[in-house]
């Protein structure tokens, strides 16, 4: 079985999913890394400014449509990724089982001005950044997560290892 994780820029994709597939003894997978390898290795922020959100978003439905049809795989999908209808298809076509890291503004806030590299390569998503960015975009994306997520796991207290027991039992 495939599992994908979703949730915000600072939630843990990346580092729970890593940990996840290593506990589960499957392959890890990054669909923002694909997307970046895709464009000439531009960074996000620079796939946004030169060739705009729209390539982006072509170049993420393209990377799905490559790597859902691998079984046992960990996949850390893109914060946007759901946002196509396309792709949310492509996803329960996949039959892969979504769960939702779910994380508070402040904490996620806090994550991303953490991460030295998040400044130079991950576009604003609004004109307001920072937190009321974050509020505004998981009034957006929130809905549609939990649309596709077969579970939900609170992970603002929780660390990347403390996380994957959790999972585990929510799959």
């Amino acid at each position: 079985m495939s599992v994908g994780l979703i949730g915000y820029r600072g939630s843990g994709k990346t580092t729970i999913g890593k940990r996840l597939a290593n506990r589960l003894w499957q392959t890890f997978i990054d669909t923002d890394e694909l997307v970046v390898k895709k464009s000439e290795r531009k960074n996000i922020k620079e796939i946004w400014e030169i060739d705009g959100e729209q390539k982006f978003r072509d170049l993420e439905t393209e990377v799905l449509r490559e790597i859902l049809d691998q079984p046992d795989t960990v996949i850390a999908l893109g914060g946007g990724a759901l946002d196509r209808e396309e792709n949310r298809h492509l996803i329960r076509k996949a039959a892969v089982h979504v769960l939702y890291l779910k994380c508070e503004p402040a904490e996620l806030l806090k994550r991303i001005e953490a991460d030295p590299e998040s400044k130079t390569s991950r576009p604003n998503l609004t004109a307001a950044g920072g937190i009321a960015e974050i509020e505004e975009m998981l009034v957006k994306r929130e809905p549609v997560w939990r649309s596709v997520a077969h579970a939900e796991l609170e992970v603002t207290y929780l660390s990347p290892e403390d996380a994957v027991p959790y999972l585990v039992r929510l799959m």
